[in-house]
C-alpha cells in the first residue's frame, strides 16, 4: 500500500496537470493542432498512472500488456486500412479520394516491414551488410508520419466526446452534396438529424442555418434540399434561415457568419458536420472570425477512415503545417541522416 501510495503522490501531479492542460486547451483553443500532442502526453501519463496502481510486479505486467496492446494496434493498422480500401472502392467507386485508405495501408505496411527487418537484423537473424541504415531511415520516416496521424486521429475522436451545453442560438449545418440532384445523401440526412436533435434538447429554440449552394449537377441548393427536410422532421420555417450561396467550407461559415452577425440577440452558435470533418471547420471559423461549438453526426464506419484521412491531407496541406511538419521530420531523422552522410 505505501508503495501505491507513494506512486500516486510522484505521478498523481502530472497526471492531474497534463489533463486540465489539455482540457483547458480544448475549451479555449478546440482548433489548435497543439492539443493532439497534449491529449497524447495526457494518455502516456494516464498509463503510468494507472500502472502505479499495481503493486510490484503487477506494474511490470500492466506496462507490458499496454506495450503489447499498442503494438498489436499498429501492426493491425495496415491491414485495418488496406481492407478498408478495398471496402471503398466496391461500395462507393475508383476514385483518388477512395483509394487514400488502401493506398495509406500499403505505405504503412512497408515502414513496418522495414522495421521488423531492422530489428532482425540488429538480433543478428538477418544481414543487411550497409543498407541497415535505409531501413532504419524508413522505418523512422513511416513512425514519424503514422504518430502525425494517430494523434490526429485521437484529437478528432477526442473532441466528440467533450460534453457539450444544449443552449445554443444558432445552429448551422455543412452541405455535402445531393444524391440525384436533388434528394439528402445518408451523410447529409445524418448531419441534419443532429441538428434536429439539438433543436430539440435547446430551451430556447435556437435558428437552424442550412448551408449549401446549388451544383451543376443538382436540381436545387444543398440549403434547399435540407431546409424541405427539417420542414418534414416539425421544424417551424421561421426557424430555419437557407444560406444557399457557398461552394466550400469556407464559404459556408463566411456566408453563415455574415447571417448570423444580422440577428438580433445572443450569437452562441452550434456546427454540425461530419464527426471527422469538425476539426478542420473549427479551424476555419476560426479564421472567419465565428465563434462556435463544433458537433459531429454520425458516419457509416466504413466511409470514415478514408473520409479522416482525406481531413488529413486538408489540414496538413497549409502551408504553416507543412513547414512545421518538414521542421519536425528532418529533426526526428537527423541523427541518421547524419550517419549516412558520414559513412
Amino acid at each position: 500500500m505505501n508503495e501505491i501510495l507513494e506512486n500516486i503522490q510522484i505521478l498523481g501531479p502530472m497526471f492531474a496537470f497534463f489533463w486540465a492542460l489539455t482540457i483547458a486547451f480544448v475549451l479555449l483553443r478546440p482548433q489548435s493542432y497543439l492539443n493532439s500532442f497534449l491529449l497524447m502526453a495526457s494518455l502516456f501519463f494516464t498509463m503510468l498512472f494507472l500502472s502505479g496502481l499495481f503493486p510490484g510486479s503487477g506494474r511490470a505486467f500492466f506496462l507490458l500488456a499496454c506495450f503489447l496492446l499498442v503494438m498489436l494496434a499498429i501492426f493491425l493498422v495496415p491491414l485495418l486500412l488496406i481492407l478498408n480500401g478495398i471496402q471503398m472502392i466496391r461500395r462507393e467507386s475508383l476514385s483518388p479520394a477512395h483509394v487514400l485508405s488502401l493506398a495509406l495501408g500499403v505505405f504503412v505496411g512497408i515502414g513496418e516491414i522495414a522495421t521488423v527487418i531492422y530489428v532482425l537484423s540488429l538480433s543478428g537473424f538477418i544481414r543487411l551488410e550497409g543498407a541497415h541504415l535505409w531501413f532504419m531511415l524508413l522505418s523512422f520516416s513511416v513512425f514519424y508520419f503514422s504518430f502525425l496521424v494517430l494523434s490526429f486521429v485521437v484529437y478528432t475522436v477526442f473532441i466528440q466526446i467533450m460534453p457539450h451545453r444544449m443552449n445554443f442560438n444558432y445552429v448551422i449545418i455543412h452541405g455535402c452534396g445531393l444524391a440525384d440532384g436533388r434528394r439528402l445523401t445518408r451523410l447529409l440526412s445524418d448531419r441534419v438529424d443532429k441538428a434536429v436533435e439539438i433543436y430539440r434538447k435547446c430551451s430556447v429554440k435556437p435558428v437552424i442555418i442550412p448551408s449549401g449552394g446549388r451544383g451543376a449537377d443538382e436540381q436545387l441548393s444543398e440549403a434547399q434540399a435540407m431546409k424541405d427536410y427539417l420542414l418534414s422532421r416539425g421544424i417551424p420555417e421561421e426557424h430555419i434561415i437557407p444560406e444557399d450561396r457557398s461552394a466550400t467550407t469556407r464559404e459556408n461559415l463566411l456566408n453563415s457568419k455574415a447571417i448570423i452577425d444580422a440577428g438580433a440577440g445572443g450569437k452562441k452558435t452550434a456546427l454540425v458536420s461530419s464527426s471527422y470533418h469538425i476539426y478542420r471547420c473549427l479551424r476555419l471559423a476560426r479564421e472567419v472570425g465565428l465563434k462556435c461549438t463544433g458537433i459531429g453526426a454520425r458516419v457509416a464506419f466504413y466511409y470514415w477512415p478514408s473520409a479522416l484521412i482525406r481531413e488529413f491531407i486538408a489540414v496538413f496541406a497549409a502551408k504553416k503545417a507543412i513547414i512545421w511538419s518538414l521542421i519536425g521530420y528532418l529533426l526526428f531523422i537527423s541523427p541518421i541522416v547524419f550517419v549516412l552522410l558520414a559513412s
